[in-house]
């Protein structure tokens, strides 16, 4: 099956280095190369467990239980009205899928970076292993090796990109997407109850149901550097929704809160869940998209898998009719071509691709 990005002729140019080779290049005393030295981050303040900075925590057991549906639908809402991220708890997913796919992404990644770069990312392509949202041999570059691959609808899938080793890592990944795309479609019902929508209409903005990709981060330890590179840039994410699970437990996700960095503690088990920016727009701003970003631990890598619901690019992205308030738009509608040109081409930079397709109303 081609990849359904062809269309989008995404220009990045090749980064041929892996960063955990750079890592293990420099050792424990060589030098950080300056193309991942980020000089501002050491007077960016980051806010760690102080009062009020609490993510939220939805229970989707509760949402389900009729007895606290209503009150957990309520909180499900304010969440992502105030916050844009929250913890889901009781998710249902199910406990050895999520073991076998742990350990086979984090086997993949202790692969040589021969047998990784058999399914590398191919010029100007999305899907593979490799590195995103480079353009320029002078652009600071960011701390992580990523392998990104279309999960959902199956028929959409390149499996030319999806490792065979480990052996189990392709049926392993493909019960972890279809039991994610099962919690993203409660989530989207209850979204909806929420919104005081049709869930047809909500998803309707998806026809009918969200397409799916994953993006698998590696984040090498960097004891020489940690407070001055970024594993992931600010920015947010252009899809309608993200699931993201920690794979080993280290923490390194922020968000920006109130014009400040808020260090995220990751509850065990628990799914991070983030508004994207097509789900802002759908809600005319009702739902906020987050700018997030992911820091680096000195001592220990950091694996994450971010599985992105998202609008296919055959849809247009606007705000739905049943939610305009006196008929005003917030936001452009544009194709969904359009839109995800225009996100790649904004190159990981905070909210600005989101906040130039306000209206100013």
């Amino acid at each position: 099956m081609a990849d359904r990005f062809d269309k989008l002729q995404v220009e990045f140019i090749d980064q041929d280095e892996s960063v955990q080779d750079v890592a293990d290049a420099i050792g424990s005393s060589g030098d950080v190369p300056e193309r991942y030295v980020r000089p501002e981050m050491e007077a960016d303040p980051v806010i760690v467990d102080a009062d009020g900075y609490s993510l939220p925590v939805i229970d989707m057991s509760r949402l389900i239980d009729p007895e606290f549906s209503e009150e957990e639908i309520a909180k499900l809402g304010s969440a992502c009205e105030d916050w844009g991220f929250f913890q889901l708890v009781n998710h249902g997913v199910d406990g050895e899928s999520l073991k076998q796919v742990k350990a086979d992404v984090a086997e993949f990644f202790s692969l040589p970076l021969q047998e990784k770069m058999a399914v590398a990312i191919q010029p100007n392509g999305l899907q593979g292993f490799g590195h995103h949202f480079v353009f320029s041999k002078d652009q600071k570059l960011d701390w992580v090796d990523l392998l990104f691959l279309t999960t959902r609808p199956a028929e959409e899938r390149s499996m030319d990109f999806w490792p065979t080793n480990p052996p189990t890592f392709r049926d392993s990944l493909d019960k972890y997407s279809q039991e994610i795309a099962d919690v993203s479609d409660k989530l989207f019902k209850f979204m909806a109850i929420d919104l005081g929508v049709d869930e047809e209409a909500l998803l309707g903005a998806f026809k009918g149901k969200p397409h799916q990709s994953v993006r698998i981060n590696h984040y090498p330890p960097c004891r020489q550097a940690a407070d001055r590179v970024l594993g992931l840039s600010p920015h947010t994410d252009g899809v309608g929704m993200t699931l993201l699970l920690q794979v080993n437990g280290v923490q390194g996700l922020q968000i920006r809160k109130d014009g400040r960095w808020f260090a995220v503690q990751n509850l065990p088990g628990a799914l991070i869940v983030n508004v994207g920016d097509v789900l802002e727009i759908i809600t005319n701003g009702k739902y906020r998209s987050i700018e997030h970003r992911a820091v680096i631990n000195p001592d220990k890598e950091r694996i994450t898998i971010a599985a992105f619901q998202s609008a296919p690019l055959s849809c247009t992205v606007g705000p739905l009719q049943e939610l305009l308030m006196n008929g005003e738009p917030r936001y452009k509608t544009v194709d969904g071509v359009e839109f995800t040109k225009g996100y790649f081409a904004a190159k990981l930079e905070g909210r600005r691709y989101l906040e130039s397709l306000k209206l100013g109303v």
